[in-house]
């Protein structure tokens, strides 16, 4: 307790003990600390009676931090309450810091997750390390091959990517991190033994370094280097741990995207073999055909079509055009199986029915309990015209544009593949004059919705009266007009995955030597 001029009035023994100068009569300023004697210069102007916590006042005594509470007496003197509140100023500070890291770590899962791009997730790891760990960091990827892949960052600049000829074990504790074992403890290594391309240009000499495994899914997705230059504090044992932390998102992140690329690759292998081929001419018969799937952002489907060469020059081509029951992925496997079915008994290909009793063997013994509609036409070039037999298999028969634009409907019908034991189909013979083209189809144009009321069916008879505008084009050019006319029908509405091919006997066919090569010459 103190009077207004500022001398000691009363001193407990509590007070006491904690201010050794601190007795009745002494002046504050001389025994107490300066801004416990300001804060009671400050009350000199007369006051209510009262605790006043507004006035409050904290401050450092012997390394501890006191909270002064002031009661304003009777009289003007001044009652100072001191609470010691270090430990609740620790946990404070440690729930600040801890707050903040955890903010820190969704942010930058948030980050590290947004992209699954294995190099953009280093270069992130890498700089939100630097901002926010060290002075620098790298994100060391596994070895590929010989060389180290890695990222480094300085503190406020752009991550760089590089590939370094280094032996990993150069650095202690990199190796051991790179294979997913435990971190090295930072007080175990040497500064001074960090080989050069460890660290960054002009970044000066190295105070202290973390090194901990970035960990993936079974497998280390790489390792983390943190550096802190010297003259700066070195990595607490806390540090360490919060490191290890980031780690793991880190890690997480780049094992996710390492997987992805892998996945990716696989898909792209496996999806080149379900795709359509890219359709030519082939013995004097020339081939077009487009494939749209049911959804835009698919590449494959439920439809497919494939064109086999003859093996011997003279023998017809084998075209095929189907449609499995349903679309997207689960469809699309049941395609790349008839099509290799298909292709295995390509030395039956001139037998229609005993080539579809077969691949309806096949199906019915698998595990699938999808069914296909198909249609089977082989072309061979004689003369001037193309010979052609078609056999349909619970697929719409396919269409024959004649060069006066007469349209005509293959008289072919059967059962579909892969449903019941026995199927019967009708093969039907035809043949195509210089110009005339015949079109496969799968029920996907003709059954696609849209059109003024959005609900209406393209239909065959549409169909026909677009084939018959198509009378002399080539088959190309065929398969792009029925193609847009589909997608103008339908719109932005949903449709069934589209196929179409277009067999064509060209107007003429020239062969001539030139330069002892034989080349092919079209005329009109």
């Amino acid at each position: 307790m103190a009077d207004l001029q500022g001398t000691l009035v009363l001193v407990n023994e509590e007070a006491g003990a904690l201010l050794p100068r601190a007795r009745p009569g002494a002046a504050m300023a001389d025994s107490v600390p300066v801004w416990l004697s300001s804060a009671h210069a400050a009350l000199r102007v007369p006051r209510q009676a009262g605790t006043d916590r507004s006035l409050a006042v904290s401050g450092e005594v012997d390394e501890r931090v006191f909270e002064a509470h002031p009661t304003v007496q009777d009289g003007g003197t001044v009652l100072w309450w001191l609470v010691d509140a270090t430990d609740h100023r620790l946990v404070q500070e440690a729930l600040r810091v801890e707050r903040e890291r955890t903010a820190f770590l969704g942010r930058a899962s948030n980050l590290l997750l947004s992209s699954l791009n294995l190099d953009r997730c280093m270069d992130v790891a890498a700089q939100l390390a630097a901002e926010h760990l060290a002075d620098a960091a790298l994100v060391v990827a596994p070895l590929r091959g010989t060389r180290l892949p890695l990222v480094t960052c300085l503190r406020g600049e752009i991550p760089v990517a590089s590939h370094q000829g280094v032996d990993p074990n150069d650095v202690p504790g990199l190796g051991e991190a790179l294979q997913g074992f435990p971190p090295v403890p930072t007080r175990w290594v040497d500064p001074s033994v960090a080989p050069d391309w460890v660290v960054p240009e002009n970044f000066g000499p190295v105070g202290s370094i973390v090194i901990t495994p970035l960990p993936g899914h079974g497998v280390p997705a790489g390792a983390l280097i943190l550096l802190r230059r010297a003259g700066s504090a070195a990595f607490t044992e806390e540090e360490e741990i919060f490191a290890r932390l980031f780690a793991a998102r880190a890690g997480a992140a780049m094992s996710a995207a390492r997987l992805y690329a892998d996945q990716s690759a696989i898909a792209d292998v496996l999806m080149r073999e379900l795709l359509p081929p890219p359709l030519h001419q082939v013995s004097g018969v020339d081939f077009a055909g487009g494939y749209r799937p049911s959804e835009d952002h698919q590449r494959i489907g439920g439809d497919f079509y494939d064109v086999h060469p003859a093996i011997t020059e003279g023998d017809p081509s084998l075209v095929v055009l189907g449609d499995v029951c349903g679309k997207g992925l689960e469809a699309a496997v049941l395609t790349g199986k008839i099509r290799n079915t298909l292709h295995a008994l390509l030395p039956l290909a001139d037998d229609h029915q005993r080539m579809l009793g077969l691949l309806n063997m096949a199906l019915l013994n698998s595990h699938h309990t999808r069914f296909a509609t198909m249609v089977l036409a082989s072309a061979v070039r004689e003369g001037r015209s193309v010979r052609m037999r078609v056999t349909s298999a619970g697929h719409p028969p396919p269409m024959i544009v004649r060069t006066d634009g007469t349209v005509e409907e293959a008289d072919t019908r059967g059962t579909l593949v892969g449903a019941i034991p026995d199927i019967h189909a009708k093969t039907a013979d035809l043949v195509l004059a210089p110009g005339e083209t015949c079109v496969l189809y799968t029920d996907g144009i003709t059954e696609a919705r849209g059109g003024p009321l959005g609900d209406t069916m393209f239909t065959e008879e549409r169909l026909r009266r677009a084939l018959a505008e198509c009378a002399g084009m080539p088959a190309e050019s065929i398969v792009e007009h029925i193609q847009m006319l589909a997608a103008q029908w339908v719109g932005r509405g949903q449709h069934d995955d589209m196929a179409v091919v277009v067999v064509s006997a060209p107007h003429s066919h020239h062969l001539s030597a030139v330069n002892g090569r034989t080349r092919g010459r079209f005329t009109a």
